[in-house]
């Protein structure tokens, strides 16, 4: 533990407008732990006994009322200030002393109620010249050591006045990556929204995932490649990141070196709002869920 050598998943179970809870797509989380660990090189968390403690840890607190219910008043702002169960599952190693493996390490899960990620009224965003990943290293897992740097990195940017800070390649440091604890899309002005490709230095987020396959629902072109910091700026008419705490959470502008490019005059955009809705909508039992994402408890 000591080492960072852990690994860990979130996710959330929503209240929903019809009563109940549903979980949003654990099968991918389950996927994703098995994939962490197996990248730590631990026995693998098995991905049945991954949803069935979920499903147990929710239903457990839900019988003794620790669950937010579902407000209508929700709705007025596309849940934004909506209410959902996140939940913690962790790897834990055990004692040892030495640069060694874990080979019988505890999953241990645990929630809590939770609102917005982000605090209201601001949603700036600004460049960092500190690394989150190398190629070739753990970037694609979501192992604990990943986030000390990110976490530095945010509270700094907070402290100077934005809401997020944003990664670049540590080759270049031309090619955005990802935000501090989220992925990030940018809607360029032909109406394609972009988002940079996965490599070995970017975690697959699961709203990442969730997000090009409702943009293609909903009929907008996708773009998955490598996307300049420059073009970002120069090209993009809205900017949002997405993840499971941060749903996803407009940007309204973007601070690099001695520029900064505003988006849709620092406004929510209209494609940003229409994802937003429609995720959210899901999520909550609001709209169709088209693709048996949610998965009742």
């Amino acid at each position: 533990t000591q080492y960072g050598l852990g690994c860990f998943e979130g996710l959330k179970a929503f209240p929903q407008k019809g009563g109940g809870l549903k979980i949003f797509r654990p099968d991918q989380n389950a996927r994703r732990f098995a994939r962490s660990m197996e990248g730590l090189k631990m026995p693998v968390f098995p991905e049945e006994s991954f949803l069935a403690a979920v499903k147990a840890v929710v239903s457990r607190n839900l019988a003794i009322g620790f669950a937010p219910a579902y407000e209508a008043a929700w709705e007025k702002d596309d849940f934004e200030s909506g209410h959902a169960i996140y939940i913690r599952p962790f790897t834990y190693s055990e004692p040892a002393i030495g640069l060694g493996l874990s080979h019988h390490p505890w999953v241990v899960m645990v929630s809590t109620p939770v609102g917005s990620y982000f605090r209201p009224g601001n949603s700036k965003a600004v460049t960092t010249d500190k690394i989150r990943a190398y190629p070739g290293g753990t970037g694609w897992i979501k192992c604990d050591a990943n986030y000390v740097t990110p976490i530095l990195v945010k509270k700094q940017a907070e402290a100077e006045g934005y809401m997020e800070a944003i990664f670049l390649d540590a080759r270049e440091g031309r090619y955005v990556e990802e935000g501090s604890s989220c992925n990030i899309f940018f809607v360029l002005k032909n109406g394609t929204l972009a988002t940079p490709e996965l490599g070995d230095t970017i975690l697959p987020g699961i709203t990442r995932d969730s997000v090009l396959t409702i943009a293609k629902d909903l009929g907008i072109a996708t773009e998955v490649r490598r996307i300049t910091i420059d073009e970002a700026m120069s090209e993009s008419t809205e900017a949002f990141v997405t993840g499971t705490a941060a749903g996803a959470t407009s940007i309204e502008s973007i601070t690099h070196k001695e520029s900064t490019a505003v988006f849709s005059s620092g406004k929510v955009g209209e494609t940003t709002r229409q994802i937003q809705r429609t995720l959210k909508g899901i999520q909550y039992g609001a709209g169709e869920d088209r693709h048996g994402w949610m998965v009742a408890v």
